[in-house]
């Protein structure tokens, strides 16, 4: 059955083309298996709650007739400010307005948070674009520009909030630098999700074409109930595509885990158990509550346009497992740094168990892309990341920088991790604090960093390491845990380029370099090489030789760094190999230039590195070039066990037998449109 919606009509009729429904509340609750609501153009300001779960062979499917036209949001538009003196407007907004859920009232918080910064949930939005936040009245009237916001000349826009009990009413000032705002589209947040069911599992519903923006989402870390602007919460078989998803407070789309009452931020609550044991807890309370293949995961998320977000653009823990997010425009990111912790990032997920990321385009973010924990099966592929850092122009020594910025970080997995054929071209490309990654075909101009460091829970007494799970092969089931022993990892056919380095990024390496950071060391340096030091394969399988087992004396070779293997790599403009790289090539005669350019048309590459990029460096490599993950002992394969030949490149071209390092088939591609 097809249902309709329509919110131009004066009263609401029974769902049929001549009598739509006037809410898309109305069709999600009578939709069932099968159905598909179209919803005609117009701005839906609602929560929609589907009631009921389609099917794998029934999806219930809500779509928008024009791509864009159906807009869903999680605000009211306010007209009746009040001139208080200059630029300074204030409005008092009756409490009933809210209902359960004042977005003005309720402050961010949770686990990995920063607590220092503090934001209620809500917002105001000037004609799409949320203002800033500040916590006095004064500074309302006399706002300082932010120094570390992406757009700071916007940031004088500011607001705040107060409660007036004795009227039941929340009251806000805000400064709009001269404009009326009784004659501009200004809004506020009153809902807490646009599209996201309130009980689990209801699972197989489609969600095309529609804008969807301005909820008042919680922070999302992944010890809580994470929530987002849209969402499936814990169900299965979603597919989100050609949506427009902007200005959600905190995450646009979660994939994300579903609520354990007694471990739901239990670390900020309850305090005497670090995070990471809690979300160990998590993890195995999960395990047994119904975390498998069969009830959870398997979402798509295609062709969404998914930008300025507070936190994240996708986020997920445990929820996400065995998607695809594909296709996707993620971008501006936390630009404006009014949030901080450790949970941010155009994608941030946990336990990304055979979850592809592929074909997406992730830019101006402060982080790009964070697999953390069990990025196990995960291949990252045919991606276009840059500008994924702090804004360009940031003052080391303002604000914290728990969130320094690369392009991909993946962090205290056992893997297998597949990386190939992406273009990484922000400072810092790869940050590794992690194992069992093989990086294939790339073009990374930026550094490597956190080689080695970074996988302990910082202890400055004690040893803190954090062990971690490992899962059975393409599956849920957890198969052990283990704490990160750094190295496993594979460098093939990838090409590095040393980046001229920020006056601003270098004043941050070295403050961090002296004050003993043991999280980052900010290099800020191209190549292999921070894995200097590390054992090739043949060294460090001798180490074995001639052991018999308990009685032994072992030493450390339980416990040293796992070997490194590198083939066919190049290095440019001064960027060096691990020393243990029998045929790296280091063109030291040549000057590389690297630049994009963004065209009405889309983004291109310019560049002279294919003009001197030597002929046939190349093999082609397959999943049983590359060996396993040490520590689940899994192979780099599809989801389905079958193996991979890296044969096609970053735009689908076949390669030849013998081919070029990087992420093209042949010269010509460098000219292609990437995104």
């Amino acid at each position: 059955m097809v249902i309709y919606v329509d919110a131009s009509v004066l009263s609401s009729g029974d769902g049929t083309k001549e009598r739509p429904y006037k809410t898309i509340q109305e069709a999600a609750t009578a939709a069932l298996p099968g159905d598909e609501v179209l919803v005609l153009p117009g701005i839906y300001r609602e929560a929609v709650n589907p009631k009921h779960a389609g099917t794998a062979k029934d999806r219930i499917i809500y779509r928008s007739v024009v791509k864009y036209g159906a807009h869903i949001t999680g605000s009211e538009q306010v007209k009746c400010w009040k001139h208080l003196e200059e630029n300074v407007w204030m409005v008092s907004i009756p409490n009933g307005l809210f209902g359960s859920f004042n977005p003005f009232t309720e402050k961010i918080a949770g686990d990995w948070y920063v607590a220092s910064i503090t934001a209620h949930m809500g917002d105001i939005y000037l004609n799409e674009k949320s203002m800033y936040e500040v916590i006095t009245l004064d500074e309302v009237k006399n706002p300082d520009k932010s120094e570390t916001s992406w757009d700071s000349g916007f940031s004088i826009y500011t607001w705040y909030t107060e409660q007036n009990t004795e009227k039941d009413e929340t009251v806000l000032y805000a400064n709009f630098q001269g404009k009326d705002p009784n004659q501009e589209n200004v809004e506020i947040s009153v809902r807490r999700n646009c599209f996201y069911p309130s009980e689990e599992h209801i699972g197989y519903i489609t969600l095309s074409g529609f804008k969807v923006s301005k909820a008042a989402t919680q922070w999302a870390p992944p010890t809580a109930y994470q929530e987002g602007m849209i969402g499936p919460h814990w169900s299965k078989g979603w597919i989100i595509e050609d949506c427009e998803v902007y200005e959600s407070k905190c995450c646009g789309i979660s994939l994300g885990k579903y609520l354990q009452p007694e471990n739901n931020n239990k670390w900020l609550k309850w305090k005497y158990k670090d995070g990471t044991q809690t979300e160990r807890d998590c993890i195995c309370q999960a395990s047994y509550e119904g975390w498998n293949k069969e009830n959870i995961g398997s979402h798509i998320v295609r062709r969404c346009d998914i930008h300025d977000c507070g936190q994240t653009g996708i986020v997920g823990h445990l929820g996400g497992v065995f998607s695809i997010i594909e296709d996707n425009h993620i971008h501006h990111i936390n630009n404006k740094q009014n949030l901080a912790g450790a949970e941010i990032g155009g994608i941030k997920m946990h336990a990304a168990i055979d979850v592809i990321i592929r074909r997406n385009h992730i830019h101006n973010c402060t982080r790009g892309l964070w697999l953390d924990w069990q990025a196990q099966g995960t291949r990252v592929t045919c991606n276009l990341f840059h500008d994924n850092c702090l804004s360009l122009d940031f003052k080391p020594g303002n604000g914290a920088f728990s969130s320094i910025g690369e392009d991909i970080f993946v962090e205290v997995s056992h893997g297998p991790t597949l990386i190939d054929h992406n273009i990484l071209l922000s400072d810092r490309a790869l940050k590794l604090a992690s194992q069992g990654i093989a990086i294939i075909h790339n073009l990374i101009y930026g550094s490597l960093v956190s080689i080695g460091i970074g996988t302990d829970n910082g202890a400055p007494g004690l040893p803190s390491p954090r062990y971690t799970p490992y899962h059975k092969v393409h599956d849920t089931e957890i198969a052990g845990f283990m704490t990160i022993l750094h190295g496993d990892v594979k460098f093939y056919n990838n090409i590095f380029v040393q980046k001229p380095v920020r006056p601003c990024m270098q004043a941050l390496a070295d403050i961090m370099a002296n004050d003993g950071n043991r999280w980052d060391d900010c290099n800020l340096s191209a190549g292999t090489f921070p894995y200097n030091g590390y054992p090739a394969f043949e060294e460090w399988k001798r180490q074995f030789e001639g052991y018999c087992g308990m009685g032994a004396d072992t030493g450390n070779i339980y416990y040293d760094h796992l070997p490194v293997w590198a083939s066919g790599n190049l290095y440019y403009n001064g960027a060096r190999p691990w020393e243990k790289e029998t045929d790296a090539f280091t063109d030291t005669k040549n000057q590389i230039t690297i630049s994009l350019e963004e065209t009405p048309d889309g983004w291109y590459l310019h560049t002279n590195l294919y003009d001197i990029l030597p002929e046939g460096n190349a093999k082609i490599l397959s999943t049983e070039n590359l060996g396993m993950a040490f520590e689940p002992e899994q192979k780099y394969e599809n989801p389905d066990g079958s193996p991979i030949t890296f044969i096609l490149d970053y735009f689908g071209i076949r390669r030849g037998i013998v081919t070029l390092a990087g992420p093209f088939a042949d010269r010509e591609a460098v000219s292609r449109k990437l995104f």
